[in-house]
């Protein structure tokens, strides 16, 4: 290897290293971030799922830590709740994820993979919002599974969409606004 080449991959090894402590606390700074938001929960009347802000803190994990860190945030989330800490909207505990509010919490980390791809550089306010759209969709479809497991196509429709969506758009909105002006802050 030649010394230019023996430089370059010493500096990105030097880059890689004091960067990794950076990621491992916004791993660990959204996975609980995203226990907060479970704290933060409206019972909505007819269903069993209560609206929370974990959806906007997965979206910001995905935006703000890209696709493998926001997904990383959220499996650490998850696997602190099934350990048994307190960290979901009413408890913990591996049994918690097989209750009615299981899909969507265990859609979490694919989620926030597809919100990272909001954040990819050059991409437009509609392309940005699209992808957050789309992660929130798959955090209604893991859950929308579930329930029909649960209970059949009655409890899906009444009690895992139609109560979300206009407090999922307005998710999308938040989230758009606050990763961009983090990008902007970032670049200015």
């Amino acid at each position: 290897m030649n010394s230019e080449a023996a430089r370059s991959v010493h500096i990105a090894d030097a880059n890689t290293a004091t960067r990794a402590p950076g990621v491992i606390l916004g791993i660990l700074g959204f996975a609980l971030l995203t226990a907060v938001g479970a704290r933060i929960a409206v019972p909505l009347p007819g269903t069993v799922v209560p609206m929370t802000l974990q959806p906007v803190a997965v979206l910001l994990a995905g935006a703000v830590l890209g696709s493998r860190g926001g997904a990383a945030s959220q499996v650490a989330y998850l696997a602190a709740g099934a350990a048994g800490l307190p960290v979901f909207a009413a408890g913990g505990g591996l049994a918690y994820l097989l209750g009615p509010t299981g899909g969507y919490l265990l859609a979490f980390p694919v989620a926030a993979a597809i919100a990272g791809l909001a954040s990819t550089p050059g991409r437009s306010w509609f392309g940005a919002a699209l992808w957050l759209a789309v992660a929130l969709g798959v955090i209604h479809l893991g859950g929308l599974a579930w329930l029909a497991i649960l209970g059949g196509e009655a409890l899906v429709a009444s009690t895992g969409v139609r109560p979300f969506l206009l407090g999922d758009a307005l998710k999308v909105i938040l989230v758009l606004a606050i990763a961009r002006w983090g990008q902007a802050r970032r670049a200015g």
